[in-house]
């Protein structure tokens, strides 16, 4: 059967929200063609993709040689890119207004800015607890006009406030700038929390991937001084949240550089986290070790919510379970959803309904019993 224009817009639009990257110019569309290709062979396997999209990867790949190539990802890229929303002005969910492009470190840099979303009906008189998605993209791509896709139903809601932040990525600068530029937007958050209905004391962070990795590093380094740098100007506040809710983020660079995945971390030297680092794993260890969430786990830290795919080709499953464990035994509530047959991505409503739980239980006092046994994906 040919493929549909349909089936081909899906595909281009699910792979840009993948790659956490904005829609772009027929320039960037190899350099999203780039981040999806982890083990950097120059072609898409089919396991590269979550099982969302697996069922459309034959439709592109036209050639049938079972890897959708640069010529094939142009071409689907290419066919729709009109019709992707353009950079900030996704489409807000109804009842919902857009603060877009708060400065929070005292800077005219695209990247250290948020976008605050506010219901347009609160249902509560009292300040709203906050929801902060950090985006995904491997620390090297990505934007902060995804994360209404993942606050937005909370805010529609009238029970939260949601903001989405950005940060300084790999090409601009290394590690500490980006958790910096977060806790810097934690901060700001906080020192605004009157002006906007915002209650300080109730901050929830989401992210997935490289974003999962940054919330796991706040949940757990609130109370290490030497990571919160000096941006902005209100360093009166402190950059503590409430939980975090993570999806299958790296936790510890030492042991992640020798578990198995598609990306090659014993050799090379432009895989992501080397990226991050200045340089191989191997090679940066005391940096790979202060910038991995696991060695500033202590008791008091967040409760964490993590949610990891068991056949994650990228990050690997035992990462999750090594932040859970540390948790743990550090006395720190923590739940690990094990996401049966999941990828590097994937999308269940049970997991929407529990994550809704955690957030409600903590931020608001919603008092429920979550369910943790395993969620199973179709893997196709």
């Amino acid at each position: 059967m040919k493929p549909s224009y349909t089936h081909l817009l899906f595909l281009a639009l699910s792979l840009s929200v993948l790659a956490q990257e904005t829609p772009a110019p027929a320039d960037r569309t190899q350099r999203l063609f780039d981040q999806i290709d982890a083990n950097k062979d120059g072609k898409l396997a089919k396991e590269e993709l979550p099982e969302r999209l697996r069922p459309n990867f034959s439709r592109v790949d036209t050639d049938k040689d079972g890897f959708i190539s640069r010529a094939e990802h142009q071409t689907v890229v290419g066919r729709s890119k009109e019709a992707r929303p353009a950079p900030g002005q996704r489409p807000l969910p109804a009842g919902v207004e857009a603060k877009l492009d708060l400065a929070y470190a005292e800077s005219d840099n695209p990247r250290q800015k948020l976008d605050l979303y506010l219901p347009k009906l609160r249902k509560t008189e009292k300040p709203l607890p906050v929801i902060i998605f950090i985006h995904g993209g491997g620390w090297r791509g990505g934007d902060k006009s995804s994360g209404i896709g993942n606050v937005g139903r909370f805010v529609a809601s009238g029970e939260y406030a949601g903001v989405s932040v950005g940060y300084r990525l790999t090409n601009e600068a290394q590690w500490p700038a980006q958790i910096h530029d977060c806790k810097a937007a934690i901060r700001w958050v906080k020192a605004h929390a009157q002006e906007y209905g915002l209650d300080a004391s109730k901050i929830g962070v989401w992210g997935t991937s490289a974003g999962g990795h940054l919330v796991s590093m706040l949940g757990t380094s609130g109370d290490v001084k030497e990571l919160e740098g000096n941006l902005g100007k209100h360093l009166d506040q402190d950059s503590k949240v409430t939980c975090v809710v993570n999806f299958f983020g790296p936790e510890n660079f030492l042991t992640m550089v020798r578990q198995p995945s598609t990306i090659n971390r014993t050799q090379g030297k432009d895989y992501p986290e080397a990226l991050l680092l200045g340089g191989p794993v191997p090679e940066r260890e005391a940096v790979a070790k202060e910038a991995s969430p696991v060695t500033h786990v202590s008791a008091g830290d967040a409760v964490f919510f993590t949610a990891h795919g068991t056949k994650d080709p990228l990050v690997p499953f035992a990462q999750g379970e090594e932040i859970h464990a540390a948790l743990k035994k550090a006395g720190v509530p923590s739940i690990l959803q094990e996401m049966t047959n999941g990828g590097h991505g994937f999308r269940s409503e049970v997991l929407d309904q529990r994550i809704q739980q955690f957030f409600n239980q903590h931020l608001r006092g919603v008092e429920s019993e979550i369910e943790t046994t395993p969620i199973a994906i179709d893997a196709k």
